[in-house]
Formats: structure tokens, sequence, C-alpha cells
């Protein structure tokens, strides 16, 4: 016994998947967040993972919103950085031309992973504007989940104990009952520090139910 309660998560209607930051620079062997996180994609199966998140929704019409990170050339006059944030300034990550402008996003770090494409751009996906540290208050994902009467979300994505956490916060505290997939995200380890250990506790301790991927594909198809 954890002594901590699990609430519990029934997928029904109301409930759509939340991915943050489908992108190269996390999940690309090329990308520039690959030295850091590889290990822990690699660890968890988090592409293939999140590939069977998007094939289940296409399956059974369920919606998917992304959420996904850019910086646009306006941003980089930023004065105030977090640690991990400096960090994805320094090596250049989600780096746009402008935010009018597409012209070298085409398999850039920014760009999607390209085996998530065939999914992301059907009906059922929604694209969110992009949020800019870690947490969903800058883009437009509550507005777009409410308009749709969204109510309930599975997180996954990148990366576990930043964007992930920080959008399962931010929706809490909106309203949204969250589950997590706890495998089909990843984190950063660097040194002494495990992001995603870091990040499972306070899973746990936040969501209303923390799955493995192949769980949550199993009540989606059986919702």
């Amino acid at each position: 016994m954890s002594g901590i309660p699990d609430p519990g998560f029934t997928f029904d209607e109301h409930t759509a998947i939340v991915m943050t930051d489908p992108q190269n620079d996390f999940l690309n062997p090329n990308g520039a967040a690959w030295p850091v996180v590889g290990k822990s994609v690699t660890e968890n199966n988090t592409v293939e993972n999140m590939e069977a998140l998007f094939k289940v929704a296409a399956e059974t019409n369920m919606l998917v919103f992304i959420s996904p990170h850019y910086y646009y050339p306006s941003d980089k006059g930023w004065q105030i950085e977090g640690a991990l944030e400096k960090l994805m300034h320094d090596i250049h990550m989600y780096e746009r031309t402008g935010i009018l402008n597409l012209e070298g996003f085409e398999g850039s770090g920014a760009d999607f992973l390209d085996q998530f494409k065939k999914y992301i751009y059907q009906d059922n996906v929604i694209q969110c504007h992009a949020h800019k540290v870690f947490g969903p208050e800058t883009n437009d994902l509550v507005l777009q989940l409410r308009k749709r009467h969204i109510n309930q979300v599975l997180m996954c994505g990148m990366s576990a104990n930043l964007c992930v956490e920080s959008h399962t916060r931010e929706l809490l505290e909106t309203g949204f009952k969250v589950a997590i997939a706890k495998d089909a995200t990843a984190a950063a380890i660097v040194g002494e520090y495990d992001g995603y250990k870091a990040a499972l506790t306070n899973f746990r301790m936040l969501a209303s139910h923390v799955y493995t991927t192949a769980e949550a594909v199993e009540a989606i198809k059986s919702r």
C-alpha cells in the first residue's frame, strides 16, 4: 500500500488526449535535447508509446490536442530564465524563423517527428498555439478543450517533469480531471538529476490515475 488514494479515471465522450512537444528536438536522435533525454526516451519506448496513443485515438475518433513548443526571434530578448529553460535556449531548441513563417520548419528540430505526422494532420487532432515555458498558460489549450466540452484529459508527451507536469498542474487548477500515461513520456537525466524519476512521484501525487500506455489503450478501446 502506498498510502496515497487512487481516485480512478474512466474514459468517456468528454475525455481527450493532451500531448506536449511531439517534436524532433526531444524525440529524434538528431534532436538538440537527445544527449540528455535519449536514455529515458529509449528505456520507456516513449516514441512507440506516443504513437500507440495516436493510433488508438484515430481508431476510436478520440480527440488529441497537441501543445507544441516554439521559439521565435522575438523570444531571444528574454532576460529571465530557469535552469532547464536556459539549457533549451542555449542549444537552440524549437527555433522557428517567425510565427507566420514556415521557412526552414520542415524537418527542423521544431517540426513534428515524421512517424507522427500521419496522425497529427487528421481531423481528430487539434494543434494549439505554442506554449513558451512549460505550462499551457501562454497558449490556447484550455480554450480549445473547453470549446469542445472536454473535462478530462490523458496527459502524455515530452518532457515528464517539465511540460507534462506543468500542463497537469495547470489543467487541475482550471477544473479538469487528469490521468497520465507514464511511459508515453520521458525526461532529462543530467548528472545526479533524473527528471523522469522526479516526475513519477509527482504524477502519482497529482493525477487521478497513472496508466501504462498499454493500460490506457485498452481503456480507450472499451470506453
